[in-house]
């Protein structure tokens, strides 16, 4: 793992030395340190008085550190985030990714330098979202995690799961609570580590992985009950979410979104599945918990499981105390096309056709837009935003109506989206200040087979894709409407989105770079090529300077405007 600040971003001359890098004596180590012939002259402290001060800079970096950790995180705290925190998976509990620093503006975006990178030396492309709290980042990806400081990517401490054969696809984040920071492994457990040396508290079993099971998950926090779901497409698994006691790893309660198999009387029509992979949102004054369900299992073998197959390709709203389901909302009623509706639950409080509403939005995978009354689930709009060729119209409920007609065949159905769907895992942001939803969409068509010799267990059938186009798409929604469609250059994008007060919407393109563009009309603004970009950014303020941080490849960028010399004038929103 390599780390690089840059401390004076214009002057790439200015870098400092990786931790652990060797220091020769000769020339390399003058332009190593910043000393280069033409440069003003600077103090060169004796070689023994240098290796002490570095000395006290590391021994004063583990104290801070750990002073930061015992001071511990208080869950009262997401309820309204510090604008020099990142807390949890979308920043706080309402999923809009939206923040509220402004240092950044449109007229100033183009002027974003490198400010430092973190390289985990991986395989695997960054997901997960950061999260940072009391100037420490906690990044992830399948079984690691490391402690970073936020001002100079440092590494703090790293901690490594041991070796597992469990489903390695990706991984979306950590959780923090009080002095302990939490990870989820690809063989479903929860580890429990100390924050300020990554030591293991407790490490308890979230779901079997010998059954199938897998955990990608960020957990959700709501006060005392640490939330957190796993995966299994393969086999016929029951959708398993558990709340877990952060404190000792106990678990509090259960919630299935399909009963396991040989339930007596099961809703579901015999159908397993609906697992809850990705990070739901919390409305504190309703005490609710949304969360979004997976597709049915088995996957493409429709007649094996009769009926709507509650409560698959769902909302839920859940008692975050209990479990207990308050209600729920099926956006792809007996689905046979592997579309989740694990797609982020963002909460909105604004006008709707004139009244003031609490409201729930979705893009969902199958291709449709669907704006909810999060008080009881009752639709308030449907309409796609995406390619969809499925569906005969909406219902009274507004659920989309399958078409039997697109039932995978044994000659094929030409569908659109394709498995991958209208848009995926990959966060939306909503802009309270144009009301634009924000998110990575696709256009794109596949071909779907079933025959009875396909069986009746886990995937149950094939899939093709044919062919697709991705597309930044900004809906109104108010009217469902796309005000403005920015092209991410290929079949689609890996990206999330992140919107501030400022107007400026950042999220990645597949060629591959991040990207700012204007919020209000899709105006590209500036861009870096750091590879491809697999996670939604995320922003934070610190000592006064807000900087944007987002995954590229296996490395992670810290991007900031030009720091000031100390007779210029402190940064202002206009960059001035």
């Amino acid at each position: 793992m390599t780390s690089w600040h840059i401390s004076r971003p214009y002057d790439r001359r200015a870098f400092s030395a990786p931790a652990g890098a060797e220091r020769g004596r000769g020339p390399r180590e003058r332009r190593r340190w910043g000393v280069w012939r033409g440069e003003a002259p600077r103090v060169i402290m004796k070689h023994r008085t240098l290796l002490a001060t570095i000395g006290l800079a590391c021994a004063g970096l583990a104290l801070l550190s750990g002073q930061a950790a015992s001071r511990g995180f208080d869950p009262a705290l997401l309820l309204k985030p510090p604008v020099d925190s990142w807390p949890t998976y979308h920043g706080d509990y309402t999923g809009q990714r939206h923040s509220k620093l402004t240092q950044i503006t449109p007229d100033n975006v183009h002027q974003l330098t490198l400010a430092w990178t973190f390289q985990t030396g991986q395989n695997a492309q960054i997901k997960a979202s950061p999260i940072l709290f009391n100037g420490i980042i906690y990044i992830t990806t399948p079984d690691n995690i490391w402690a970073l400081d936020a001002r100079t990517a440092r590494q703090i401490w790293r901690y490594t799961y041991p070796t597992n054969s469990g489903f390695h696809i990706g991984h979306r984040g950590a959780a923090i609570y009080k002095d302990t920071v939490y990870l989820t492994t690809p063989d479903a457990h929860l580890v429990a580590l100390d924050a300020k040396d990554g030591k293991v508290k407790w490490d308890v079993v979230i779901a079997d992985a010998k059954k199938g099971f897998w955990s990608t998950n960020a957990p959700l926090l709501i006060r005392d009950h640490l939330i957190v779901g796993v995966s299994g497409d393969f086999d016929n698994l029951p959708g398993t979410l558990k709340s877990i006691d952060p404190e000792t790893g106990k678990t509090q309660w259960i919630f299935y979104s399909t009963p396991p198999v040989g339930t007596p009387d099961s809703i579901s029509g015999g159908a397993t599945g609906g697992q809850m992979w990705n990070a739901g949102t919390y409305d504190p004054e309703l005490n609710l918990f949304y969360v979004g369900t997976g597709n049915p299992t088995p996957v493409l073998n429709g007649p094996a499981r009769p009926g709507d197959n509650p409560w698959t390709c769902s909302i839920v709203a859940l008692n975050p105390d209990t479990g207990k389901l308050a209600w729920g909302f099926q956006a792809s009623p007996h689905d046979t096309h592997d579309w989740d509706a694990a797609e982020v639950p963002v909460l909105v409080d604004a006008a709707f056709n004139g009244q003031p509403r609490k409201m729930l939005m979705q893009a969902s995978r199958n291709g449709y837009f669907f704006v909810l009354d999060r008080t009881n689930g009752k639709s308030l709009l449907t309409t796609t935003f995406a390619a969809v060729n499925w569906s005969k119209g909406i219902d009274k409920d507004g659920r989309p109506i399958p078409n039997p007609e697109k039932e995978p065949s044994r000659d094929g159905r030409l569908v659109a989206p394709d498995e991958g769907g209208g848009t995926n895992y990959r966060s939306p942001s909503f802009d309270p200040k144009t009301g634009l939803f924000i998110v990575s969409a696709r256009d794109a068509y596949g071909i779907y087979f079933y025959k009875p010799e396909h069986g009746d267990y886990g995937w149950a059938g094939a899939d093709y894709g044919v062919g697709g186009k991705g597309y930044l798409r900004a809906i109104d929604y108010t009217t469902g409407k796309v005000r403005w469609a920015h092209d991410l250059l290929g079949g689609g994008a890996a990206a999330g989105v992140l919107t501030t007060d400022s107007g400026v919407t950042f999220t990645g393109d597949a060629g591959p770079n991040v990207m700012a563009l204007r919020t209000s009309d899709g105006t590209t603004l500036w861009h870096s090529g750091i590879g491809g970009v697999g996670n939604g950014p995320v922003t934070y303020e610190l000592d006064g300077r807000q900087y944007l941080l987002v995954g590229g490849g296996a490395g992670l960028y810290a991007f900031a405007l030009p720091e000031r010399t100390p007779n210029s004038q402190p940064l202002t929103p206009n960059g001035q």
